[in-house]
């Protein structure tokens, strides 16, 4: 259970006396690594009950991303939080019978092979709706399961570069860059899981399941703002910018006396005048060449060193307690070790400590989003060993009895 100290607000559900809202949805968690597993993590940490089923003799290579301590990922335990784990080999006959009773107990399954996988092992949605007919298949794959690439590898960085993000990551006079993290994956999961619970949602009327297709480009692309109609209608290809948009000014990063960078956006025309007058330079809001936002726009650069003039007369902290006495949006931009200390981050239950076998107190991210009354909750990190719930639900769930457990122990099935 989670740790309570003095900064979080986050209470056992026991004392809250409240439901998580997933309660009851059981989720079969098949794929490795980022986008299914996130789409997972996500369900669980508002009560689903998330079986991860992993290969006997092969583990998600996410045990084992990230800096490894104690011959653990930190990753993992993150990632895999709240839910069960299970071995199944779905590449054996007797496998894929067990996953299908597992289907008829469950209401979603989670998956991110290539598409055809599934199909090939006799577990497609066709033949799972056949036995279940409620049951939901969450599909994410690099270019969707229909379409001419669909049978194309897509990894997280191929999808951000094929959905237009990698060409306006970056500065002008160098190669397109990558953001720091593993965004096209992470959009991909996001978005599944907004159509696991939309589907959800339409089954209590029809009562019948259907599958989530979610591409990874498709997730990325769908956050690209206006491009393609600046192409079409404007002529206009959006390329890297940096720091900043074209024609969206202030909008940028500003070096401190301290020799550190602090983020401001004040392009609205109210925010400007706000800005200038925790410069002390109101008259600036009235000069034609800043006055409105097209003449921001035009006058971008010149605007931004002024502004650098007035950060680098101030330590960061005091520039930016300037600009928050004025009401304008800044923040300094946060390492780990700022975001550990942040007492917002304390006071929303960003960081929680989780009970963990080898770690004892281990830190990981707080449940987004926040519900008024039946709040998310994290119970448990990642499953340290692979198959720790077989027993549970291979006995309990499928009533399947200890002999027959351990036959398929013997044949390499569990």
């Amino acid at each position: 259970m989670p740790i309570i100290d003095e900064h979080t607000q986050q209470k056992p559900l026991e004392e809250a006396g409240e439901h998580l809202p997933l309660d009851g949805v059981r989720v079969l968690e098949l794929g490795t690594l980022l986008a299914g597993p996130f789409a997972g993590r996500l369900l669980a940490d508002f009560g689903a009950e998330v079986i991860k089923i992993e290969p006997p003799d092969k583990s998600d290579p996410m045990r084992h991303w990230g800096k490894n301590q104690k011959g653990t990922g930190l990753w993992w335990p993150i990632q895999s939080r709240n839910k069960k784990s299970v071995t199944l080999n779905l590449r054996e006959k007797a496998g894929q019978e067990v996953f299908k009773n597992l289907a008829a107990e469950s209401d979603i399954v989670v998956e991110n092979f290539r598409p055809g996988t599934m199909e090939k092992w006799g577990l497609s949605y066709e033949e799972l709706s056949k036995i279940n007919p409620r049951i939901i298949m969450m599909r994410t794959s690099g270019f969707g399961q229909t379409g001419p690439y669909k049978e194309r590898a897509g990894f997280g960085s191929v999808g951000e570069a094929m959905g237009g993000l990698r060409n306006v990551t970056g500065f002008t006079d160098r190669p397109p860059s990558r953001i720091g993290i593993s965004i096209g994956d992470s959009l991909a999961a996001l978005f599944a899981t907004i159509g696991c619970l939309t589907a959800l949602h339409e089954r209590e009327r029809s009562g019948k399941g259907q599958v989530v297709d979610t591409a990874i480009y498709e997730s990325v692309f769908a956050v690209m703002e206006s491009i393609v109609p600046d192409y079409l209608l404007a002529g206009y290809v959006r390329e890297r910018m940096g720091n900043i948009l074209p024609g969206v000014a202030p909008s940028n990063i500003y070096f401190t006396k301290d020799e550190t960078y602090i983020v401001i956006g004040a392009n609205s025309d109210g925010v400007f005048r706000r800005l200038c007058e925790a410069m002390g330079d109101p008259e600036l809001a009235e000069d034609p060449e800043f006055k409105t936002h097209e003449a921001r726009g035009r006058n971008q650069k010149v605007l931004d060193v002024r502004i650098e003039e007035w950060t680098k007369s101030l330590p960061s902290h005091d520039a930016l307690e300037a600009l928050e006495k004025k009401g304008v949006p800044s923040g300094l931009i946060y390492t780990a070790k700022d975001i550990v200390e942040d007492p917002h981050y304390q006071a929303r239950d960003m960081i929680v400590n989780v009970e963990h076998p080898d770690f004892g107190e281990f830190p990981m991210p707080g449940v987004v989003p926040k519900l008024s009354r039946t709040p998310g909750q994290i119970k448990q990190p990642g499953a340290l060993e692979m198959g720790e719930h077989n027993e549970e639900i291979y006995c309990n769930l499928l009533e399947i009895s200890q002999n027959r457990l351990e036959e398929l122990k013997r044949n390499n099935v569990i």
